[in-house]
Order: structure tokens, then sequence, then C-alpha cells
């Protein structure tokens, strides 16, 4: 590529940047891409908050763990009171049949619900302090089943369908075309900008959404992950995000610049997309998501309260090795924009019909 092509390659992107980043057409996509990290930092807050709220009611209602574990299902009230004390919480339902009631306990970490039906012990609940196992859990799933799903995807599609799309409508793709430029150069440009931008957004709220699930743990307890596996999973969840807007953005692109209205295959991609854990192991292969999921330091499981006649339609396929997952997605990727090249050299512009 000689220098002239380089100057042309680097011009697009420079203009293609200003207008991603700075289109008003765009907030949206920032609403996508931050809002899971502010859910986390409310999420945090009322962690802290809660472990406060325990820790004063277990210094006014001093209660041990290994006395509250003595407890089982069929003690009566009184064994329970003997044991414990009095309860800092209480509500007691009456009926001529029955007389229920729930009594609270905590020891300032975990907070416990003893439920009782005539006077014995039925239901014990227990609720947890969030910890870094339940909360690395819990960003799992979100990031696998909504982020990538749901945020990056959505994302992908309003910057790289505009890209080609956005600029027919608006009646300004003749200017690109009339350039002495060659099209796949402009195709370039415009993808690695386009790329450029869906990265550090995304990539971004990724790294805001670590830190506000981090936030409410204990001084001790992030340098020690961090020390661990720490660096190694973010890591890992920045680089599966900026995958996703590699593999999404060339779809996209070229849903841009094939189709007159992008919206009916990205509505089709996002129904493969969504429907990957019902297919057949071979079928999963032909989707973005698997080899993303493949690259999660954790694997999400299923909703626990997916009906069971969903669960009898999942079906499970082996994940790619982290190599067949990167080479494979940036294939599928290349020769997307392969196809997409060609079709520019074809294009051509007729505002009349657009």
């Amino acid at each position: 590529m000689n220098t002239s092509v380089w100057t042309q390659l680097f011009a697009v992107m420079r203009l293609e940047l200003r207008k991603t980043f700075f289109t008003r057409r765009g907030w949206w996509i920032y609403i996508l891409a931050f809002a899971p990290a502010l859910l986390y930092l409310i999420h945090s807050i009322d962690s802290v908050r809660n472990h406060e709220q325990r820790q004063a009611l277990a210094a006014a209602n001093p209660v041990a763990l290994y006395a509250i574990k003595q407890i089982a299902v069929g003690d009566t009230i009184e064994d329970v009171e003997k044991q414990l004390g009095p309860p800092y919480f209480h509500i007691t339902f009456k009926r001529r049949e029955f007389e229920a009631r729930v009594y609270r306990y905590t020891n300032g970490d975990s907070d416990f619900a003893f439920n009782f039906f005539n006077g014995k012990v039925t239901r014990i609940d227990e609720e947890d302090r969030c910890n870094l196992q339940k909360d690395s859990a819990i960003f799992a799933t979100t990031f696998q089943f909504f982020y990538l799903r749901l945020a990056v995807f959505f994302g992908c599609v309003g910057i790289f369908t505009n890209l080609f799309r956005g600029e027919m409508l608006d009646k300004s793709l003749h200017f690109y075309l009339l350039a002495p430029m060659r099209r796949e150069v402009l195709l370039a440009g415009k993808y690695l900008a386009g790329l450029a931008a869906a990265v550090v957004i995304f990539t971004l709220g990724t790294a805001l959404q670590i830190a506000a699930l981090s936030w409410h743990f204990d001084k001790g307890v992030v340098p020690a992950y961090m020390h661990g596996t720490g660096w190694s999973d973010i890591a890992s969840y920045l680089g599966i995000t900026a995958l996703a807007c590699v593999g999404y953005g060339g779809i996209f692109l070229a849903a841009g610049l094939v189709f007159k209205n992008p919206i009916v295959p990205a509505t089709v991609v996002l129904l493969w997309e969504a429907a990957n854990m019902f297919l057949p192991a071979a079928l999963k292969k032909i989707s973005v998501i698997f080899y993303l999921q493949s690259l999660c330091p954790l694997v999400a499981s299923p909703d626990k309260d997916m009906s069971p006649f969903l669960r009898l339609l999942l079906s499970s396929a082996e994940p790619a090795t982290p190599w067949v997952a990167i080479v494979g997605l940036l294939a599928v990727t290349g020769f997307v924009l392969t196809i997409a090249g060609l079709r520019s050299r074809k294009l051509e512009i007729n505002y009349g019909t657009e």
C-alpha cells in the first residue's frame, strides 16, 4: 500500500471518527455502554448500606453464626428463642386454622429468616453477603446474556450500519465516491473508524462495570483477587468486548452496504444469536456469540427459573479453544469484509431511489 493510499485511509478514519463520536444521533449508544456500570454502582452502594445495617443490628442483638446454624426444621419457637434470643424483626399472621410467623436474625454478614407454621420451623432462608464468587457469577451472566447480546450488538448496529446507509440517507456519500479513492480503501477506513469508536466506548463500559462491581468489597479482597486471576480475567473481558465489536461490526457494515433496510438482517442475526443455546452443536458454531462465550473466564449458566420445557431444548457443545475462537472470528470478519469490498466496487448512488 503506497503513501497516498495510507493518507486516504487515515483521512477517512479521521472524518468518520469525528462524526461517530460527536454526532447527536449516537447518544443512545453511550447509554447502552455505560448504563450497566451505573446499575452495578447502585448494587455496590446498596450492598454497603445493607452490610452497615446488619452490623448495627448484630451489635444490638448479638447472635453467633454457629448458634444460628444449630437451628433445624421442626424446632419450636421456644427452642429458637432460647438458642438465639429475641429476633431483631418479627411478623405474625393469625387465622383460625393456623398461625404463621417470621423471625429474622443476623450475625452481621448474613441474614436469616426463620418461617414458623403453628409454632414450628418449616423453612430457613439465608441471605448471605455479596462475595467475590457470587458477584463474579452475576457479572459473567450479565456480560454474556445482556451486555454482549444486547448492548454491544445494538451499539454495533447503530455505529456500523450508518457508516454507509446513514450517508445515503443524508445524501452525502457521493462526496466520498467522487474522490479519487479506491472503494476498498473507503470501506476499510470506515470500518476501522467504526471499530475504534465501538472498542473505545464498549471496553470503557466493561471496565467501568468491573470497577463499580468491585467497589463494595473489603480492602483486602480486590488486591488478593488481582494478584490471583484478576488481571487475566479483566483482560479477557476487555478483549472479548473488543472481539465482539470486530465481529458484529463487520457483519453490520456489510448489512448497511448491501441492504436498503439493514434492520431486517440485524433482526435475523439477533434472533440467531439469541437462539444459540438451543441450536444443535454444529449450528452453534455459525455464530459470533459461541466464540465469544468460549473465551469467557466463567461460562454463565442458564437462568435457574427457566421452565423445564426450555431446559429440555438446551443443547451443549464443546467450547472452542482460545486460538480457534479468535482466529475463527477474525476469519469470518475478514470474509464478510471481503464480500463487502467486492460489493463496494459496484456501489452507485441514486438518491431518488434510496
